[in-house]
């Protein structure tokens, strides 16, 4: 997955905030990269609600 692409958020690994949450089934594009605390490089993804919040890659799909 590239910064430009547009993806959907297809689940949640871990706990998060409700915020968050409501995330699911909505896409966004991928606007820059996020080193994780050694278990690889999350995505950071921008919603058309100018919010962004990183996640995994394995949390999104390309749509």
């Amino acid at each position: 997955m590239e910064i430009g692409q547009n993806v959907r958020v297809r689940r949640l690994r871990d706990r998060v905030s409700q915020e968050i949450v409501k995330k699911l089934g909505q896409i966004g594009t991928i606007c820059g990269y996020k080193v994780v605390d050694g278990k690889g490089v999350g995505l950071l993804v921008q919603f058309e609600d100018k919010t962004a919040t990183w996640f995994f890659e394995d949390e999104l799909e390309l749509s």
